[in-house]
């Protein structure tokens, strides 16, 4: 299967840039991201890297958006500091890109092979967490309904 590409997006290529260039400091924040929510607002963010783990520039993105009204995003890109490109997103954050943002499109490739794609491109044959969930709040809101149902008396 052959992926769709989309325009991309250069602007928001040059704000992770820009963030991953003005901002990313030593080796605590070494990657930057870019989000262009659906109003049109372009949202920016770095990673806090951690030894235990930290979150990568992609997921710190989704709560900065969140703080800022911007619930709805339509593309990402993540950039790294010393001048390395852009940077595909690792697997838990396409997983959890995909949960939040279904129809998300990312900005991958280098170079003159720059590309944008639909998250599910990036996580083919993917698990969406969403989907579960609707089905175990069914589930415990049926037995929830059998278990208050009145005890027939007769």
């Amino acid at each position: 299967m052959t992926a769709q590409t989309h325009p991309v997006d250069h602007e928001l290529i040059e704000a992770a840039a820009h963030i991953a260039r003005t901002r990313c400091r030593g080796d605590n924040h070494t990657m930057a991201a870019a989000a262009r929510a659906r109003d049109g607002r372009i949202v920016t963010a770095v990673n806090a890297y951690h030894f235990t783990g930290g979150p990568c520039a992609e997921l710190v993105l989704i709560g900065t958006a969140a703080a800022q009204g911007a619930y709805e995003l339509e593309a990402i890109v993540a950039v790294g500091n010393r001048d390395r490109g852009v940077v595909p997103p690792c697997g838990r954050c396409r997983q959890v890109l995909l949960d939040y943002f279904p129809d998300l499109k990312v900005i991958v490739g280098a170079g003159d092979r720059l590309r944008t794609v639909l998250i599910t491109d990036l996580l083919p044959e993917s698990y969406v967490w969403a989907d579960h969930q609707l089905d175990a709040e069914n589930a415990e809101n049926a037995e929830n309904a059998e278990n208050t149902a009145p005890l027939s008396t007769g």
